[in-house]
């Protein structure tokens, strides 16, 4: 089966949002403001429809098979996550009548993939191989420089796969209070 992957556009939303939420579980909560799944699975799909968040379809890449959205790679730069966190954390806090921090999930200089996953029905085909190589390479299209992610410390498969793939743990990394490992690869410019 070939794998096309191409920038989102606001129609896969109803497609890649149960995905996202899959992959960042319980952060779902915090970036959307709603605790019960039906709410947050709305509210995701109208920031992923907007232009100004993290969650943004212009920040989105979909792994294309037979028509389906079958993996998801959402990622930005350091640089643009300080607007793009900026804006979400105002439109929280004005939702929810209190200041929401949202924490920083990237170091400065980093271009960050933010959520790589797959759909159930389509793992084992190297997707999420190809996700990442794909972030590589606008990496590399663009001068080169570090590739991060940050990856539950239990998550032992995600952890080979990132060192198989050349990711080294820089450092621990707390999201929401929950310890992250924070894995980084240099690319060089092509």
């Amino acid at each position: 089966m070939k794998t096309l992957i191409r920038k989102a556009n606001k129609e896969d939303a109803y497609e890649a949002i149960p995905l996202i939420m899959e992959a960042i579980g319980d952060i779902s909560m915090q970036m959307t403001g709603e605790t019960e799944e039906a709410a947050i699975t709305k509210e995701f799909i109208q920031l992923f429809t907007r232009t100004d968040n993290r969650h943004s379809y212009l920040y989105t890449y979909i792994a294309e098979m037979n028509g389906h959205v079958a993996g998801v790679l959402v990622f930005y730069t350091a640089e643009q996550s300080i607007t793009l966190d900026a804006n979400l954390e105002a439109y929280l806090s004005n939702k929810k009548g209190t200041v929401v921090t949202i924490d920083p999930e990237t170091a400065p200089g980093e271009w960050y993939i933010d959520t790589v996953v797959v759909d159930p029905t389509y793992r084992g085909h190297g997707i999420g191989t190809k996700l990442l190589g794909y972030a590589e390479q606008l990496v590399k299209n663009s001068g080169g420089g570090k590739l991060a992610l940050n990856v539950e410390l239990e998550k032992d498969a995600a952890i080979r796969l990132y060192n198989r793939l050349g990711f080294v743990t820089l450092c621990p990394w707390t999201i929401i209070g929950e310890p992250f490992h924070h894995m980084v690869k240099a690319i060089v410019a092509d």
